[in-house]
């Protein structure tokens, strides 16, 4: 599985997540991180990010980014919302993070955004064959999304931030209900192109993202804010926000902090984001708002993994691949198997990096392997391996470093018969880290050539669960594929040796 980042910087708060991206789009968090640093306050109220907010933002992303690099994703990308776009000094704020982070942060529009928005909230909860609404009210912005069987209709955003309607409208605590009135003429005026556009559709469901929402949606389901991730998939119904709504406006600071689910931060900007919430349910007719935790940044790790970025990192650069391809089809390597059993190896090294944990630059030489694991026939079919071995080490490979070549040679050597041991004494030579990287490669190379091991091509493709005690493998052919099944169960105790984990093996 794939590894991703993504950093969401927005008005209000920044968010990081790490997840491992599985082949069906789903992701195993392995990292999250989250704080407020109210960039948008600066920019609402001067147009500028002052510098205190520029050193905080900056200091924060410095500390997420030690977590994040500390588990090698291969692809990260950080954006930056409405706070930013506003600013007049963005491209020195860009220019400060983009250092921070340790990857090019960019601005992205308010319709990418909200693109982003319905990519993390159908990833994580999906709605395949119904209409649903997406709200989310962030800092700066507001989006509102009309989805159906999974796609897009209609996307809007507009200047709806609970940062920004604080800001202009809010002066006092609590608020005067001369400046509610305002902000709420504010927010229809808002509003009103979008009513216009798209109309009072039913919706099968409607859901509400970002703080502001969690922070609605725990407040009346009594869910107290170190919780919050237990209001997932909770709703509030018109009549709650309605009366929390008119709570909130009549409490000042303290007090709204005190409400369960609000919490200090949140209770200064808690009323404009409800306002917009309660005025969208009003609007469009909606009896309840349902709450994600998704957003931006789980869009951010299904958009990289859609595209499959980084798997470039996964496999051989052109020139190498060339050079093992000249060099397979000079011990008469049948080219076809060799490519199959490679993508077997590189699909195998990324569904089982949550257990081995390898830096991605370790599929090169499992794919080189996979080329020439058969080059040694051509010298004689008994111990092939060990002719394989020699053939790669005396073989002119450009763009392989010397060492690179002993680690292809030593996971040729070692696709069949004995795993490594003491009486191999190239392999022990070696330094630890080596070896013990190349322990967790030879199973993956072992069962990638035993899943043809009739030579025929049978198994177009497979499934890898990786389970707390068992990794199963559903195999998927044409014709009967009972001897690449056989093969692959043979490699069950090799496996079971260096990843603890049980090799189950069935048809799918």
């Amino acid at each position: 599985m794939p590894r991703y980042a993504a950093i969401d910087i927005g008005s209000n708060s920044v968010r990081m997540l790490v997840a491992d991206v599985h082949p069906s789009g789903q992701f195993e968090t392995l990292a999250a991180d989250r704080e407020v640093t109210r960039l948008g306050e600066s920019v609402f109220q001067a147009g500028v990010i002052s510098d205190q907010a520029a050193d905080l933002l900056c200091s924060v992303l410095a500390r997420m980014a030690a977590v994040y690099q500390r588990l090698d994703p291969v692809g990260i990308r950080a954006v930056a919302t409405a706070a930013v776009r506003d600013a007049s000094n963005q491209r020195e704020f860009i220019e400060r993070a983009s250092r921070a982070a340790g990857v090019p942060v960019e601005i992205i529009s308010g319709r990418e955004e909200a693109r982003l928005i319905h990519l993390g909230v159908s990833t994580v909860w999906p709605h395949p064959r119904q209409r649903i609404m997406i709200v989310d009210v962030g800092g700066g912005s507001g989006e509102i999304i009309l989805a159906e069987n999974g796609r897009i209709e209609e996307a809007f955003s507009k200047p709806l931030g609970a940062v920004r309607l604080t800001g202009a409208f809010l002066k006092d605590d609590p608020p005067k209900p001369s400046q509610l009135a305002r902000m709420q003429d504010f927010i229809a005026e808002r509003l009103a192109p979008v009513i216009q556009k798209i109309g009072v559709r039913q919706c099968d469901r409607a859901i509400a993202t970002s703080s502001t929402a969690a922070a609605m949606v725990c407040a009346v389901n009594r869910i107290p804010r170190a919780r919050r991730d237990e209001a997932d998939k909770l709703r509030a119904t018109m009549p709650q926000v309605t009366k929390l709504y008119r709570e909130l406006c009549e409490r000042d600071r303290e007090a709204r902090a005190r409400v369960t689910g609000i919490g200090p931060r949140r209770a200064q900007i808690i009323v404009p984001g409800v306002a917009v919430l309660l005025e969208v349910m009003r609007r469009f007719q909606l009896p309840a708002l349902h709450y994600s935790t998704a957003g931006v940044r789980e869009g951010l790790i299904a958009d990289l993994g859609a595209r499959g970025v980084g798997s470039e990192r996964m496999q051989l650069a052109r020139d190498q691949r060339q050079e093992v391809e000249r060099v397979a089809t000079r011990y008469q390597v049948p080219l076809r198997r060799a490519r199959k059993v490679a993508a077997f190896a590189r699909t195998l090294f990324q569904a089982l990096r949550p257990l081995h944990k390898l830096h991605p630059d370790w599929a090169k030489p499992l794919e080189a392997a996979a080329f020439l694991i058969d080059a040694g026939h051509f010298i004689a079919d008994t111990a092939h391996h060990k002719h394989s071995e020699y053939i790669v080490l005396n073989s002119d490979l450009p763009g392989f470093t010397d060492q690179e070549k002993v680690q292809v040679a030593c996971l040729c050597r070692f696709h069949r018969k004995s795993m490594p041991s003491a009486r191999h004494t190239q392999f022990q030579q070696l330094e630890p880290e080596i070896r013990r990287n190349l322990l967790f490669l030879i199973p993956i190379l072992r069962i990638a050539d035993a899943l043809d091991s009739g030579r025929e091509l049978r198994v177009e493709s497979f499934e890898c669960e990786v389970g707390p005690t068992e990794v199963t493998l559903r195999l998927a052919g044409q014709g009967r594929i009972d001897l690449e099944q056989w093969t692959v169960e043979r490699v069950g105790p090799a496996f079971e040796s260096v990843y603890q984990r049980k090799l189950v093996v069935a048809e799918r």
